[in-house]
């Protein structure tokens, strides 16, 4: 790799852009909506009782259906769960990370158009539909 001016332009700019995208409100809310879930007592204990019918579930789940109490143990880990995705403050923070998350894959895609129209963006998000990813069974065909 040759070092050269554009290079350190280039590296500016996408230093610039990682600012930019720090200051956004989406960020911002992202941020403050971590905060807010991290501090709160109410999720904390909701995490503490999810993280133990979560290991509860672990020590029987290799035995399937003969573990005592498997279908109990599962359908208590699926209500604790279920109790700490529905609390507001852990909703609110999956709503921003998601939108975080989509800044970001808007990013990625904006810069590979900028290259060329055949880069493929893995997005991550099965919602990302208008990104190319995979080759559709042409990309091995010499043209």
């Amino acid at each position: 790799m040759i070092y050269n001016d554009e290079l350190f332009d280039l590296e500016d700019k996408a230093s610039q852009v990682a600012r930019d995208v720090l200051s956004s409100q989406t960020v911002q809310d992202y941020i403050a909506s971590y905060k807010s879930m991290a501090e709160s007592k109410d999720v904390s204990d909701l995490m503490e009782e999810f993280l133990a019918k979560k290991e509860a579930f672990e020590k029987i789940e290799p035995y399937g259906k003969y573990a005592p109490d498997f279908k109990e143990t599962r359908r208590a880990l699926r209500r604790a769960k279920r109790s700490l995705d529905v609390n507001d403050l852990v909703a609110t923070f999956k709503v921003n990370e998601t939108n975080v998350q989509n800044v970001l894959d808007y990013i990625s895609l904006d810069i590979a158009q900028a290259i060329s129209d055949t880069i493929k963006v893995d997005a991550g998000n099965p919602f990302f539909e208008f990104a190319k990813k995979g080759c559709g069974g042409t990309c091995h065909v010499n043209k």
